[in-house]
């Protein structure tokens, strides 16, 4: 019987769902279809597997091929589908045996001469084929991709010809070799900052809640340095964390670091599209916020984005994920980050500062600050003041608290929040802030008249709560007190109406 089956893997969005690659040669004049929603590359693999096949010395069948990539309504795009494509017309006219394919997957771009190229998404593959417990054969390009995946057994190959060596026993394809996990170095260090210790505590609050934050200030006072060492006090990234953020990437046009254990900081410039942050085009792509998954995205100079842009981070900054619709597929990427800004209190960037250099009118000022909607305001947990150093400040010698000494402390408190909560305490949802963020009657009076005061809204009040039980936790207390909820409240003053 002229039917053969390979099994292949389709990308999409950061699933690779399993493709039967189901190949007929029948009698009837010659002719190479490929049905089962192909698009324009996958429909041109023909002339590229059968030129593969004829350069790798094996017999192209002068008879009707019919290829049929199911399930049929999935789409299918890319040139990962020549190998497979190749094996199966191979199979189908006995030049290799159909057993040797029970228990394997390909996936693989064919050369006219029979090389396999690189591909994009072969660890999402990889980390698919791994749960169905079959073996994976990637080209050799992949290899640093495919060392990442240890829970799947991956053979790589340069050739067609090696490939089909492998399916025949005649020699063994070699595996990825594992890399040792590379030790996470951070090139910027907090002790690099002088002076600001306001600012640094709250750096430190929100790397051990999680939570989003805002610095604003006059220019030059360190609100970049800041939030680029963020990264650096973060806790490392758990295996399995640092696996998803290198899917995301890899189907990118990115190319994978060694440094892939570290966390995601991606810092957009203020002049990008709404579809660069978010994701989009078609197929839909990953954006901005979807590589900083797991990490950290800044934006700088906040204001100077566009307000239509900045509004789409909205919905994905409460559900840690973004859902990107188009006419042909609806995919969903995590968007998991935590937000870090920088602003200028004005546009000439001096309001408020006692030198006089300010000359904005109110209405320039009203007019730059409202720029950033209340909406989204509301969802950034910290908003700090960061003032301008003194003389003495500049000049001094002696070096903050490094980032390794901070580390330690924003890794144990995150460990105890994961170990009480699950999450930390940026991610709790309504029901959990009830049972981890209690208050006595004193710390609910304080927290009503500030609510009244400030004319805070509902997602405002948890926010504040979510913060003072990670001051809590820092000060190793069970319960938020009252001097917790005090600090969390001098960290929202955009809600003073005050810069």
């Amino acid at each position: 019987m002229s039917l053969a089956i390979v099994y292949t893997r389709a990308q999409f969005g950061i699933s690779s769902p399993l493709v039967r690659v189901e190949i007929h040669l029948s009698n009837g004049l010659p002719a190479f279809n490929i049905v089962g929603l192909p698009e324009t590359a996958v429909k041109e693999s023909k002339d590229r597997v059968r030129s593969a096949l004829l350069n790798s010395y094996f017999e192209f069948p002068q008879r009707r091929i019919t290829v049929n990539l199911s399930p049929a309504d999935l789409p299918k795009e890319g040139g990962r589908f020549d190998l497979p494509i190749a094996l199966g017309i191979l199979a189908a006219s006995e030049q290799i045996p159909k057993d040797s394919l029970k228990n394997l997957e390909f996936v693989g771009e064919l050369a006219l001469c029979g090389e396999l190229r690189e591909i994009k998404g072969c660890l999402c593959a990889a980390m698919a084929t791994g749960k169905n417990k079959r073996a994976l054969i990637l080209p050799a390009a992949n290899e640093t991709e495919a060392s990442l995946c240890k829970s799947t057994d991956i053979y790589l190959a340069s050739t067609l010809l090696e490939v089909c060596a492998h399916l025949h026993g005649r020699c063994t394809l070699p595996s990825p070799k594992q890399k040792v996990a590379p030790t996470v170095i951070h090139k910027k260090d907090l002790n690099e900052i002088k002076g600001q210790l306001q600012a640094r505590r709250a750096l430190e609050i929100a790397a051990c809640g999680g939570h989003n934050i805002l610095f604003y200030g006059p220019p030059g006072t360190g609100k970049s340095m800041l939030a680029s060492r963020l990264p650096s006090i973060l806790p490392e990234l758990e295996e399995n964390e640092a696996l998803e953020s290198a899917a995301i990437k890899s189907i990118t046009s990115e190319t994978l670091s060694d440094s892939w254990l570290s966390r995601p900081f991606r810092s957009p410039h203020h002049t990008a599209s709404a579809v660069a942050l978010v994701g989009g085009s078609s197929p839909p792509k990953p954006g901005e916020i979807s590589l900083a998954h797991n990490g950290v995205l800044f934006l700088d100079e906040l204001p100077e984005f566009s307000r239509h842009v900045l509004e789409v981070l909205r919905e994905p900054m409460e559900s840690g994920h973004i859902c990107i619709s188009r006419a042909s597929a609806q995919v969903n990427y995590p968007a998991n980050f935590q937000l870090v800004a920088a602003m200028n209190p004005c546009p000439c960037g001096f309001y408020g500062e006692d030198s006089d250099r300010c000359n904005c009118s109110s209405a320039q000022v009203k007019r730059y600050r409202d720029k950033i909607s209340g909406p989204l305001l509301d969802r950034i947990d910290l908003h700090v003041k960061v003032d301008s150093l003194t003389v003495e400040e500049i000049q001094s010698k002696s070096p903050g608290e490094a980032s390794e000494i901070v580390r330690q402390r924003v890794s144990e408190i995150r460990m105890q929040q994961i170990t009480r909560q699950k999450v930390c305490n940026a991610q709790l949802d309504g029901k959990e802030i009830s049972y981890y963020c209690q208050l006595t009657n004193s710390e609910k009076s304080l927290l009503a008249h500030a609510m009244r005061k400030l004319n805070l809204s509902a997602r405002s009040y948890d926010r504040i709560l979510k913060v003072a039980r990670t001051i809590a936790d820092m000060e190793k207390s069970e319960n938020i007190q009252c001097t917790h909820i005090s600090e969390a409240l001098t960290y929202r003053n955009f809600d003073r109406q005050q810069l």
